[in-house]
């Protein structure tokens, strides 16, 4: 039997293109070789963000915003999605200057979703800001959702159209097999398929066929606290410094930034883990402190980390293989796909079934790379 899309990798985005290439009628099954959003899904601090983000990913996060409201009903299941808002914090004038150039860079470029506010707005809105920030800037329409239940909603509605999963089943290889698509050998016996979506995260590299690409893994760590009275609505970041922070309607303070530990056993999905580095973890609580000083007396209840592919660039592979007929890449996102993911599994999904979307893609191909990248790869030969 012969599939229409193999999707490797169960993390957010492959669930989402597995649900949306269903949506086109499409035969699909998911390979992941340890469990759904074992790694870096389950390491996301769940900001739903079009604020500082590169110009060429704006149109993206713009265009997910739309789709993130209302994302629950259309799933069946809530994802916990929140329109909170997200502020970026300046704690001096060096960094207001820069919050202004970039506004003005925006408004050239046609947009002018990003505003700036000043220290008396600021702290109208967080009254608990240490007094040095100074002023922010600010996408109202943005906000954050539940990671997990996000992943979950989207793997039950996949399964309920049905995406066919297969976990615990690592990839060792995949071949073309003449013109009729791919051979993928797994733990669970070979599976042939038409097309291959390499949702592989901090493995994508791996998987790349013979397009050159260099990424490294990370070990993004996340700290929760114990509830504290409420003091925060919006997700926060502050400018030159590794923070994000959201406080969940319990009173929660969920604590990010990519703060790294260390990556242990990478080359082996199953076993694969990040060990916390508990120098980083007191360097992320340093940061939320520095701009929230109450948090000081804050008791941590758990710390985590996920893997992470993490491009040199920051930005995505997204696209059809530059050399490999039928293979589209889906990974590397550097620790900031969460908000692009129904999206992204969209566009994936749409290209699949009639090829829309490349011109929307193209920015972040493997292509741009070139030839000379050094690359984690395993040739892809002929079956």
């Amino acid at each position: 039997m012969t599939v229409d899309v193999a999707i490797i990798g169960g993390g957010l985005i492959g669930l989402v293109t597995a649900f949306e290439a269903r949506r086109h009628g499409l035969s699909v099954q998911v390979i992941e070789a340890a469990r759904c959003g074992r790694h870096a899904s389950s390491a996301s601090a769940g900001g739903v963000r079009s604020l500082n983000r590169h110009m060429a990913e704006i149109p993206l996060a713009r265009a997910a915003l739309g789709l993130w409201r209302g994302l629950g009903q259309r799933l069946g299941n809530d994802v916990g999605f929140v329109q909170s808002g997200q502020m970026r914090l300046a704690e001096d004038a060096a960094s207001m200057a820069t919050f202004e150039a970039r506004v003005a860079r925006l408004a050239e470029a046609g947009w002018n979703h990003e505003r700036l506010i000043g220290g008396r707005q600021l702290r109208a809105r967080l009254p608990g800001c240490a007094p040095h920030c100074c002023g922010a800037l600010v996408v109202e329409e943005d906000g954050f959702a539940d990671p997990l239940a996000t992943l979950h909603a989207y793997r039950r509605a996949g399964l309920a159209t049905g995406v066919t999963l297969a976990e615990t089943c690592a990839v060792h290889g995949v071949a073309r097999a003449g013109a009729g698509g791919f051979a993928i050998d797994t733990a669970c016996g070979e599976i042939r398929a038409r097309h291959v979506v390499n949702c592989a995260g901090a493995w994508g590299g791996d998987l790349v066929g013979d397009d050159p690409v260099a990424m490294r893994t990370a070990a993004l760590q996340m700290i929760v606290t114990a509830p504290v009275a409420p003091f925060l609505a919006p997700v926060i970041g502050v400018h030159g410094r590794k923070l994000s922070l959201k406080q969940t309607g319990a009173g929660a303070v969920v604590i990010g930034g990519a703060f790294e530990g260390h990556p242990r056993e990478v080359r082996d999905p199953l076993a694969a883990r990040g060990d916390l580095d508990p120098g980083r973890i007191g360097a992320s609580l340093a940061n939320a402190v520095a701009v929230f000083p109450h948090l000081a007396q804050a008791r941590i209840l758990r710390a985590w980390s996920g893997l992470e592919g993490m491009m040199p660039d920051g930005l995505p592979v997204l696209g059809p293989s530059v050399r490999v007929p039928g293979l589209i890449h889906a990974f590397g996102f550097s620790a900031h796909g969460f908000a692009l993911a129904p999206l992204v599994g969209r566009m994936v999904a749409d290209h699949l079934h009639s090829g829309a979307g490349a011109g929307a893609m193209a920015p972040f191909s493997v292509a741009r790379f070139g030839t000379n990248a050094p690359t984690r790869q395993k040739e892809m030969s002929d079956a």
